[in-house]
């Protein structure tokens, strides 16, 4: 009687092992589904960004006339107040601003702040057909 007092009282160190094991496994199978979707929120944010930009150009366009030049950039429509800050993208860089036969254009360089480059790396643009059509 004394011995099956003694087993009930707690788990065995192998029980012990086998579930935490279970748990490891269990979160390393969330991890790495979850940092996948970190890189996907980052282009959407971009591409928010995008949308948001390109309204206030519009508007800048409506007020002056005109879109900014590229000497003036984005910072254009901080000095006509349209927007309080230039947003930066989720890399912390800033985006670029072309404006090419009148046709305005939004890039960010990705992850690198460098031209070019796949994944987070690669530019997005919001000319790029995926852009416009969260615009």
């Amino acid at each position: 009687m004394a011995r099956k007092q003694r087993r009930q009282r707690g788990m065995t160190l192998i029980e012990i092992m086998v579930v935490i094991t279970i748990l490891g496994l269990i979160a390393a199978a969330v991890g790495v589904s979850v940092m996948g979707q970190f890189g996907q929120a980052k282009q959407q944010r971009v591409k928010l960004d995008f949308g948001s930009l390109g309204q206030a150009l519009q508007l800048y366009a409506m007020k002056k006339g005109k879109l900014p030049d590229t000497t003036a950039g984005l910072r254009a429509l901080v000095e006509e107040r349209i927007l309080p800050e230039l947003p930066r993208d989720p890399w912390g860089n800033d985006y670029v601003y072309t404006l090419d036969r009148g046709v305005p254009a939004i890039v960010s360089l990705g992850a690198d702040g460098a031209p070019g480059g796949d994944g987070d790396d690669g530019d997005l643009s919001s000319l790029d057909r995926d852009a416009r059509s969260r615009e």
